[in-house]
């Protein structure tokens, strides 16, 4: 096996472990057990190692040896992290917390865009939210196109934000759409609403209207969050719905609205 590929194997297959809960928190490890365990050599055991404990996960002490370190000490940001939480036992808290971590930021995203994207990445957009309905009308909405293209255009609307930090959570974002589809989370034909939605959502960042595009972006998120809510069964042990948000005009919806919190909905100024 290629020393690369060998190296991203037993990272894969250790951080899994620790993931997963079957190496739970306070668990002690060796080197020496590492190297029996996956058949390599020390170094690329503490290569692995230290890739982890650069992600939280693990953390090595003299005459102890390397720990697990719990959950709440992991870099929630890695994609490397959500990806194994994804695959684990986990998974639906897992997709959640991302699900109300993007209805935080993507409508703020597209505002920004509305008012800084240069005309490239308007046009480019609009080009990508096109070829969504195309694909998800098609019935493809599971096929590696789909993925590819759903990927570029919620990474291209945070590129456009203009903000660097809110770019830079692009890798968060892939890493939950791929996850949502690696896990058959994703149907075959998307909802019309949602469709439409990316669509409108491009549209209004192409002529600058930020208020339009903060709405319609936040009707995105709020459908995912939905069927994340409704998947999972949760709502976070409070113990009650969150607040209903109305769909904007036109929306067609299923039923009750989209139960999305109100995550700063004013924080860049509130659309119509």
């Amino acid at each position: 096996m290629h020393g690369v590929e060998q190296h991203g194997g037993v990272l894969d297959r250790l951080g899994e472990s620790i993931a997963s809960g079957a190496r739970p928190p306070g668990t002690v490890l060796t080197l020496a057990g590492l190297e029996e365990e996956f058949g390599v050599s020390r170094t690329l055991v503490r290569e692995v190692v230290r890739v982890l404990e650069s992600m939280g996960m693990l953390a090595s002490r003299r005459r102890v040896g390397v720990t697990v370190r719990p959950p709440e000490e992991w870099n929630p940001f890695d994609p490397r992290v959500i990806r194994w939480r994804l695959g684990g036992p986990g998974r639906d808290a897992q997709l959640l917390s991302l699900t109300e971590l993007r209805a935080a930021i993507e409508p703020v995203a597209a505002r920004l865009a509305a008012v800084r994207a240069d005309e490239p990445a308007r046009r480019r957009l609009v080009a990508l939210a096109a070829r969504l309905r195309e694909l998800g009308e098609a019935g493809r909405g599971t096929d590696p196109e789909y993925l590819d293209t759903d990927v570029s255009y919620h990474s291209l609307l945070l590129e456009a934000s203009g903000n660097p930090m809110l770019a830079a959570l692009g890798d968060v974002v892939a890493e939950v759409l791929s996850g949502r589809t690696a896990l058959g989370l994703m149907p075959q034909e998307p909802a019309p609403g949602a469709l439409e939605d990316h669509e409108a959502t491009a549209a209004a960042v192409a002529r600058g209207d930020a208020p339009t595009a903060e709405r319609r972006a936040r009707a995105v998120v709020a459908e995912v969050l939905e069927e994340v809510v409704e998947g999972s069964g949760s709502t976070r042990g409070s113990g009650r719905t969150p607040p209903e948000q109305d769909p904007p005009p036109g929306r067609r919806t299923r039923g009750r609205g989209a139960p999305l919190p109100r995550t700063g909905d004013c924080a860049q100024g509130c659309g119509p």
